[in-house]
């Protein structure tokens, strides 16, 4: 097995060629570590900027026995990759996150029962896998949201249900797979927190990150001192943390909570990997969280990133390229690059496009980190920027 800590010259590869990853291949070669990406896609993000791209299936056994002779340590740069892949590769060298934390993050049923175990408040839930499960839903849990237990993410796999009838033909409609029902809470707000562990147990976090959701998916990221009050920022920190060491986490763990009406916060799931609400890290910390990726993976020792700068996160979605002069069109099939030099125009912009070579609605094509001296100056350019790009203001 490999010898840690694993110094600058070692090849890391990362499973999966998306935005995360190429990030993830990009923090690494700053620090000089040599890179590989497991991706079946020849065009990925990530495999396009890497040293080496295995082009293959995440179980390809053939793929994964030249990745594992590629390199010296492999990460994950998203929770679907197969966690048998994961574990199979951690026969020959170091891995993280364990494919047994993977796996957990991969089922919600799972994943509830983790929080659960911990004494980590959660929505309450009963799992839907058969018509007697159905039957028997307690009323307390209606209306509530039906999630899928595998493959959801970013709003998809999600059916909301108010009555009975309305379960059971969301259930029907998520092809009756096994789902997990929440009930649905009255929300003043959603927050995030991303930890870092190394293999002895050491863990550093960052701030507590605000975030707004629109149609499932992360659009904008708010961080700075007081985004969330001093008593609730610290629970949300202590229960990150408390799940991350539930796990015998190692590697970057994103926690995302809800802030109830009432002041409560209950966490909503987990993400094994780096997190798009944590992306304003590559401008607003003096370390980000691919840099911590890179660390917990070779064994170097973690550091307490420092927050210099009030920041907004602005995610860039595909539909960003079918607006038509700042009217937004919903049939046209010829995607236009958005006013990116007014965007650079303004003071504390800083440009993250992932390198995907077409535009679709609702994919992540990049996202815009905005930092500035004062939250007032971070807001009042955030939505200048917005305006310029045709999102809703915030």
């Amino acid at each position: 097995m490999t010898q840690l800590p694993l110094l600058p010259g070692a090849t890391l590869g990362v499973m999966g060629g998306g935005q995360l990853g190429r990030m993830f291949v990009h923090a690494a070669q700053s620090m000089g570590y040599f890179t590989a990406v497991l991706d079946p896609d020849a065009s990925s993000p990530a495999g396009r900027v890497s040293h080496h791209h295995v082009q293959a299936d995440y179980l390809d056994a053939q793929g994964l026995a030249e990745l594992a002779r590629l390199c010296d340590a492999v990460t994950t740069e998203f929770e679907n990759v197969p966690a048998p892949a994961l574990a199979q590769l951690a026969t020959r060298l170091p891995v993280t996150p364990a494919a047994e934390a993977v796996a957990i993050a991969q089922d919600r049923t799972s994943e509830k029962a983790h929080f659960t175990r911990l004494g980590v408040p959660c929505a309450p839930y009963a799992v839907i896998d058969s018509d007697a499960d159905v039957a028997q839903v307690p009323d307390s849990l209606l209306p509530g949201i039906l999630k899928t237990a595998r493959l959801g993410y970013d709003g998809k796999g999600q059916v909301r249900v108010k009555t009975r009838a309305e379960l059971a033909a969301g259930w029907a409609q998520l092809q009756r797979a096994t789902c997990v029902l929440e009930q649905m809470l009255p929300l003043a707000a959603e927050c995030s927190v991303i930890v870092a562990r190394g293999r002895d147990g050491q863990m550093v976090h960052f701030p507590v990150q605000h975030n707004l959701h629109r149609d499932g998916i992360l659009a904008v990221t708010t961080v700075h001192d007081d985004v969330l009050p001093a008593a609730q920022s610290a629970q949300a920190v202590a229960a990150a943390r408390a799940i991350a060491e539930g796990l015998a986490y190692v590697g970057v763990l994103c926690v995302e909570f809800f802030v109830l009406q009432d002041g409560r916060l209950v966490v909503n799931e987990i993400a094994p990997r780096p997190h798009n609400s944590g992306h304003y890290s590559l401008n607003a910390c003096d370390v980000s969280q691919f840099e911590l990726q890179v660390r917990t993976l070779t064994g170097l020792p973690l550091v307490a990133p420092r927050q210099h700068s009030p920041t907004i996160m602005l995610n860039l979605l595909g539909e960003l390229w079918f607006d038509a002069n700042g009217v937004r069109s919903s049939t046209s099939d010829t995607p236009v690059a958005p006013p990116w030099d007014q965007v650079l125009a303004l003071p504390g912009a800083h440009l993250h496009l992932y390198g995907k070579l077409k535009a679709a609605r609702a994919r992540k094509m990049g996202h815009l980190n905005i930092t500035g001296a004062t939250v007032e100056t971070v807001r009042a350019t955030a939505l200048q920027a917005a305006a310029l790009l045709g999102i809703a203001a915030f």
